[in-house]
């Protein structure tokens, strides 16, 4: 059996709250981070037996947090991870997530016994011979494409949702008004995360790398 915490990489509180109240209903040791600079951070204190992380988070999310961690120190690339996302479900965003050495890939909202199961399962692996990290040009440009994918799916969101709110009855409207505004927020996130790709593929062109 694997022996250390679980640790758990998710930026909305309500849902990370969850997991871990779950998780250490079941016996498990958890420790917890908002974003993957937080995670490699908490790694660097204490080497998990598992992690779980969401994708789209602020600062760092996990495609990036888990590419980093792969190639920053080989003892860590056979620590076992589980994707969680709402946003990266296409049959793309999954075998790009694989790609990353990902053990499994779960679409949330969380069935709770599936999800126990799984991680049981994981914990009384023995440890699986460690996948080679993709190189940073792989990395980036499947990132890359993930993103732009992501961004036109929000960028239509947000059209439809701003044409549907004058149109709701008043009571329906603060729902979907918040529901625009995470969407906004989602969006700025992409954002972000592309200008840091292009940027870094600009330098590795630069390098011939």
């Amino acid at each position: 059996m694997r022996q250390g915490p679980i640790l758990v990489v998710e930026d909305v509180p309500n849902i990370l709250e969850l997991i871990e109240i779950t998780l250490r209903f079941k016996g498990y040791s958890v420790i917890s981070a908002h974003n993957g600079v937080e995670a490699l951070e908490a790694i660097e204190k204490t080497t998990p037996a598992l992690i779980i992380t969401d994708i789209l988070m602020p600062r760092m999310d996990g495609f990036a947090f888990i590419q980093k961690l792969r190639t920053s120190d080989l003892d860590r690339l056979a620590i076992p991870v589980i994707f969680l996302s709402a946003t990266y479900v296409t049959p793309e965003d999954k075998n790009f997530a694989m790609s990353l050495g990902a053990t499994c890939f779960i679409e949330k909202p969380i069935d709770t016994e599936e999800f126990l199961l799984t991680i049981a399962e994981i914990m009384l692996e023995d440890p699986a011979a460690a996948q080679k990290p993709l190189n940073a040009k792989e990395f980036y440009q499947g990132y890359r494409e993930r993103l732009e994918q992501k961004l036109r799916h929000k960028n239509t969101q947000i059209i439809r949702t701003e044409r549907l709110i004058p149109t709701l009855p008043t009571e329906q409207r603060p729902a979907f008004q918040a529901m625009l505004q995470q969407a906004l927020n989602d969006r700025q996130t992409i954002h972000d995360e592309l200008a840091e790709i292009y940027n870094t593929l600009d330098k590795l062109k630069e390098t011939g790398k």
